[in-house]
């Protein structure tokens, strides 16, 4: 079961720990900090926001808060595009600010994990904006893979590497005396070029950063694009023009290079440094989940997100097959396997479990919102039942579906702009959540929102479902209570399989002298089934003759 820390000692570095491993049974919930609460009304969420809502996540019952980047920035990439990694953007308050939140998520009995964004900068970092200016020879270009063009002229990019953005993942430069110059590599938008690992001033730099935020308190970080950070020596083409897909089982020469894991090596000396249990998460786009592994060796980082569980459509033979996978994985390295439905980067499940599945993470089909709904509230406790950490994104404790039908003036996503880029459509789950029925934003502040929330969107809000029984949120709040109190909930590495009929996933978690059993029907009708001892929580309601119903997980408990 996950563990609090709020009768625990605090310190400048944060709550003290309570047991090994606090992460390996967390509860993480991500918060996007543009769409989650406004404190000065300008109608962009901020620090103060997310300060002024802890009470609201203490109670909902997680154990950490992930909170995506709040840098100085440019925001060409919603903050992913970092200019100063030491400095808060006025946009979402002050360091000062920063500090007060660390120190309030500490006094929540909670832990804060910050992004890092070591793959590429904002091209208005220092040493970006100085290897510009300075121009060929300048000593900073080996800091970013500046390279010359292909060609006569220097014209042609130097490789045929696509952007996951769309469009080729080079952009050609101006020298200072206005002829065209070298082309720099941004595997992501142009606005953020990346950096060349091979240099040992980034190394040094980015250990400067990750002390500079412990120091601050920090409890962790969660690593952008920890895949790409090494490319492979002298960048070789890739053979094919196709639009870069993260997840396609493909090896890349820029993705998943062997080197990465001397820089997380690296990493893990400073933070074992320091007291508390502190952490690193990993966003690791991998071809296999057995590569994903390597990135949580013992001496490396410590969790993973699980994108081939995120990517499973609801069927329970892929379930089965994807959780046992993980389990093995992750086992064979003694780390704990992480869940995860929902982030800032895709489709909020409750509107990918309402279309077919294979359409891809990023949809503009509202499809069947009712089934969609009920798919993700038993997909939810599916989750939570298994063993490992579970990460929550904003809001999917409230059902919000996607908004599909963003007009397309107001979308700020850079792969939208962009041709063939990756869908473009990440707006729709970025959309401000809804905190009261009504009033200015639905609660989310005083100012209006950055994104238009739909009509009705106050009917899903957090006053809406509180202390409804059956809402969504309240759904949350005892399946994460039940998971503390029960000792079969969380910990572990394995499951054992039941028999169970056609379309239903069915296991069994032992601890503590405690069963617990989880069955989850995938299908779209009844089937005969009941768990042993006493029912625990449902998704929906249960039939009264021993029935499951359609796309509904239950929780049963003995003795």
């Amino acid at each position: 079961m996950s563990q609090h820390t709020a009768d625990q000692p605090q310190s400048g570095t944060g709550p003290a720990a309570t047991s090994p491993g606090w992460w390996t049974e967390a509860i993480i919930y991500q918060v996007y900090p543009r769409s989650f609460a406004d404190g000065d009304g300008d109608g962009m969420g901020d620090l103060e926001g997310v300060r002024s809502r802890l009470p609201y996540l203490r109670d909902l019952g997680v154990d950490a808060v992930w909170l995506s980047p709040f840098y100085a920035s440019p925001q060409a990439d919603a903050g992913y595009d970092v200019a100063d990694y030491r400095a808060v953007d006025p946009v979402f308050g002050t360091l000062p600010d920063a500090d007060a939140l660390i120190r309030d998520v500490h006094a929540h009995g909670l832990r804060i994990i910050v992004d890092l964004v070591p793959n590429h900068s904002s091209e208005q970092h220092e040493w970006f904006r100085r290897a510009l200016a300075e121009g060929p020879g300048s000593a900073l270009r080996e800091r970013y893979h500046f390279r010359p063009g292909r060609g006569t002229g220097g014209e042609l990019p130097p490789n045929d590497w696509e952007s996951v953005f769309g469009g080729p993942a080079w952009t050609r430069t101006t020298d200072p005396d206005g002829t065209p110059g070298d082309w720099y590599l941004h595997l992501f938008a142009p606005e953020q070029p990346d950096f060349d690992w091979d240099h040992p001033a980034v190394g040094d730099e980015f250990r400067s950063i990750l002390r500079f935020w412990l120091d601050m308190g920090v409890d962790g970080f969660r690593v952008d694009v920890a895949h790409g950070l090494v490319k492979a020596p002298g960048l070789p083409d890739l053979g094919t023009r196709e639009q870069l897909r993260l997840l396609d089982g493909e090896a890349k020469p820029f993705f998943d290079q062997d080197g990465v894991h001397e820089v997380y090596r690296s990493w893990r000396t400073v933070l074992d440094e320091y007291p508390g249990e502190r952490i690193f998460v990993a966003e690791a786009w991998t071809p296999t989940i057995e590569r994903t592994a390597r990135y949580v060796r013992p001496d490396e980082l410590h969790q993973a997100f699980n994108f081939p569980y995120l990517t499973t459509p609801w069927d329970a033979a892929e379930l089965r097959t994807i959780i046992d996978r993980s389990l093995d994985a992750m086992r064979s390295v003694g780390a704990p396997t992480t869940w995860v439905l929902s982030n800032h980067d895709v489709t909020r499940h409750a509107t990918r479990f309402a279309n077919p599945p294979g359409l891809g993470t990023q949809l503009r089909s509202a499809g069947d919102r009712e089934l969609g709904l009920r798919r993700a509230r038993a997909a939810t406790l599916l989750m939570l039942a298994l063993p490992g950490s579970a990460y929550v994104y904003q809001g999917e404790e409230l059902g919000l579906p996607d908004v599909v039908d963003l007009p397309d003036e107001v979308r700020e996503d850079p792969s939208f702009f962009r041709a063939a880029g990756q869908d473009g459509f990440r707006d729709g789950c970025r959309v401000p959540i809804p905190w009261t029925v009504d009033g200015t934003s639905y609660g989310f502040g005083s100012g209006g929102s950055w994104l238009p929330q739909p009509a009705g969107w106050g009917e899903l809000s957090v006053r809406s479902q509180t202390g409804v029984e059956g809402s969504t949120l309240e759904l949350y709040r005892a399946a994460l209570a039940a998971r503390r109190a029960h000792p079969a909930l969380g910990a572990g590495d394995r499951v054992q399989w039941l028999d169970a009929p056609a379309g239903v996933l069915a296991f069994r978690r032992t601890a503590g002298g405690r069963d617990l059993v989880c069955a989850a029907n995938t299908t779209g009708a009844p089937v005969p089934w009941t768990g042993p001892g006493t029912l625990l929580l449902s998704s929906a309601p249960l039939g009264a003759d021993g029935e499951l119903p359609a796309d509904t997980t239950a929780w049963w408990t003995s003795p």
